[in-house]
């Protein structure tokens, strides 16, 4: 074979695949928004600004699910100029992401995120987090909490960001 001569590549055969998702929101001034994250309230610290509750957590999830079974991403399936989705819980957003990669012949087989903060402190509530996050998605999903030691817009609270990496298997 030379390196003109084309590949044929059945992408229906793959019985696996992975897909990556990102997010990141800024931090509110409103005093009345709460910061959630991974389904998690966390009360006395800022809310982040969103169309729905601003979970970087679970869209960094959805992403990362919707990618690996190839149905886009959150803003197509969610969409911000859609005043249904205003306030949206986020997890439920997931539940409804994993049932769509269900429907495309799809299996969540697990989700590992990264989130980037200084405060709050995730270790006491990230099992909480990774219940309500892995009961949504039906498979594991595992949260690690990555502080920037006061580096960056993020190192002074200015907002949040996370990484999340998922698989889905035929």
């Amino acid at each position: 074979m030379t390196s003109d001569t084309p590949v044929s590549f059945d992408p229906g055969s793959v019985p696996f695949r992975v897909g990556q998702g990102f997010d990141v929101h800024r931090t509110s001034d409103d005093a009345d928004r709460t910061l959630v994250l991974g389904g998690v309230e966390f009360p006395g610290s800022p809310g982040l600004v969103g169309h729905s509750d601003a979970d970087v957590v679970a869209h960094a999830c959805i992403d990362a699910l919707l990618g690996a079974a190839g149905l886009g991403d959150i803003g197509q399936m969610f969409p911000d100029t859609d005043p249904g989705f205003s306030d949206a819980d986020s997890v439920a957003l997931l539940r409804r992401a994993a049932e769509a990669v269900r429907s495309a012949g799809w299996v969540p087989a697990n989700i590992d995120c990264a989130v980037v903060l200084d405060r709050p402190r995730l270790a006491p509530v990230k099992e909480q987090m990774q219940i309500n996050l892995s009961e949504a998605v039906g498979a594991p999903v595992s949260v690690k909490g990555r502080r920037t030691e006061g580096i960056g817009s993020l190192g002074r609270g200015e907002g949040i960001v996370a990484w999340a990496v998922a698989m889905v298997v035929r």
